[in-house]
């Protein structure tokens, strides 16, 4: 049986449920985040040690200008309401990807991450403005900055998830197969499962019975 210690998860599909039952991509970004709360008190049940959730990328600013400052203002509420009820949790919150937000909402990120920064039952690392490709030539500038040999292990230790095991699952949600930049380098021995429901629809007995067959998969690793 194999080994579970980190899922990420990239979350697709709230715009496409919002238009389909309430006429609003607002309105499914708002019910994505209860999927998240769901999925967070799953992780903790099945004891996933970090959960990684792909929340806003580096090309989602070409979204509607409107829908973005939702989305913020979504998150500001969460985190105003949320973060001390995670501390109580014994739930580590660590953000990914460049903080540049409003003033309000870097307050909220900042004071989330220092106030929740001991806790051991779970990290959420929340990828926020994250792009992997971006991520990857950060490190590798920062390494030669450094004047450090270029290889695997040196490369690994300047990216954001540098004391973050990579993920054993990756789970995407909203019947699409791609990556869309997100943690290239990481997922390269990931197990991926790809979910037909968008993810306002996704529920705990989903998330189980992917962690279930992850399980028994077999993993060469190149092997045989």
């Amino acid at each position: 049986m194999n080994p579970l210690n980190h899922i990420a998860i990239i979350m697709d599909g709230n715009g496409r449920w919002g238009l389909k039952n309430r006429k609003s991509r607002n309105a499914g970004h708002k019910a994505g985040l209860k999927s998240v709360e769901n999925i967070i008190k799953a992780s903790i049940k099945k004891n996933i040690k970090f959960l990684t959730l792909y929340a806003f990328s580096t090309e989602n600013w070409r979204r509607p200008k409107k829908e973005i400052n939702y989305l913020f203002k979504l998150l500001e509420n969460f985190l105003s309401k949320k973060t001390l009820q995670l501390h109580k949790q014994n739930i580590k919150l660590k953000i990914i990807g460049k903080k540049s937000f409003s003033t309000k909402l870097n307050k909220l990120l900042k004071f989330a991450e220092k106030k929740t920064s001991s806790n051991k039952k779970l990290q959420i690392n929340l990828a926020l403005n994250y792009g992997s490709k971006s991520e990857l030539i950060n490190a590798i500038k920062s390494l030669v900055k450094q004047k450090g040999k270029i290889n695997e292990k040196n490369l690994t230790k300047y990216l954001e998830t540098k004391d973050i095991p990579d993920p054993d699952i990756l789970i995407r949600t909203g019947n699409t197969t791609r990556l869309s930049n997100f943690l290239l380098w990481q997922l390269a021995y990931s197990e991926i499962f790809f979910e037909k429901k968008l993810w306002p629809d996704f529920n705990q007995d989903d998330f189980n019975k992917i962690i279930q067959k992850y399980k028994f998969t077999k993993r060469n690793y190149g092997g045989v």
